[in-house]
This record gives C-alpha cells, structure tokens and sequence, in this order.
C-alpha cells in the first residue's frame, strides 16, 4: 500500500512540476515527429507532431510543404485561426530571406505550432499519424490547450532534422 501511495505521489509530483515549470525554450526533432518543452536544460513535456506533407530538409521556399530548420521565436499567439489555436514561429528569419533571394523565390511564412483543423478535433487519432500540413507543426487540440498555457511569447524554438 505505501508503494502505491508512494507512486502516487511521485505521479503528481511530476505532472505539478511540469505545469508550474518556466519553459525555457522549444526543441523540435523532425525525424522522430517530436517537440519537447525545454526547462533549465531539461524536457519537461513531449509531444507527437505532424509536419509538412513533404518533411524532409529545411523549407526553402513558399508552397513546397516543408517545415523549416534552424532557430526561431514564438512571437504572438492566434486564437482566431483556422486552426485550434496557434502560436507563430518567426520563420524566415535574416539567413532565410537571403538564401530566398539568391535562389530568386519567395520564401515563405505563416510558420505555426498549431491544433487540427477547426471542426476536425476529433480526427486527431488519424491525422496525427501522417505528414500533413503545409510546413507548420500540428499537435492534437488538448496538447495546444496545454502548450499554449506553458510558452510564453518570445521563446525561442530550435527545429532540427
């Protein structure tokens, strides 16, 4: 009995750290179809994630499906989206741009860490299971309910292969 009230206590330990941690930053790993909520060095919270329907390497220009890599910022939240809530990522930033005019394309933008669809919550168990956004980072609406409330604007987001 005290080993359960012991796990117990342990459980909510962590998920109450977890809630009241300051997150210092994001971490996206592409290959893996993960995000991480970074604290004081530490992954606090995981989450599964779909990406651009055509994944693979940085976005290089507008329309081609691709989420980019490198480092970015949170810089406002959306709680009028076509999807459930978003949080922008500053994507193109200075090095984007440059590499968009050298190749003469338009690079892009309207980068998102964002629920499903509106009207589609509740397909999340299917549409979480392949690449299907136009290159932003899409998680189930109860994940964005919980990351919204734990990023605050201005956190720096790193998204890697």
């Amino acid at each position: 009995m005290r080993q359960i009230v012991r796990t117990i206590a342990a459980l909510f330990l962590l998920v109450s750290t977890a809630q009241s941690a300051e997150i210092d930053s994001v971490l996206v790993i592409k290959s893996i179809s993960k995000m991480y909520l970074i604290s004081k060095g530490e992954r606090i919270k995981a989450y599964s994630i779909a990406l651009g329907g055509n994944a693979k390497g940085h976005k290089q220009q507008e329309g081609d499906k691709k989420t980019p890599e490198g480092k970015y910022i949170l810089d406002y939240k959306k709680s009028d989206s076509a999807f459930y809530k978003a949080i922008h990522i500053s994507y193109p930033n200075e090095k984007d741009i440059a590499r968009a005019e050298e190749e003469g394309v338009n690079p892009g933008g309207q980068i998102m860490i964002h629920g499903q669809k509106n009207g589609f919550g509740w397909l999340s168990w299917l549409s979480q299971q392949f690449n299907w956004t136009n290159g932003c980072i899409a998680v189930t609406n109860s994940d964005m309910d919980e990351i919204w409330g734990l990023v605050e604007i201005g956190t720096p987001i790193e998204i890697r292969p």
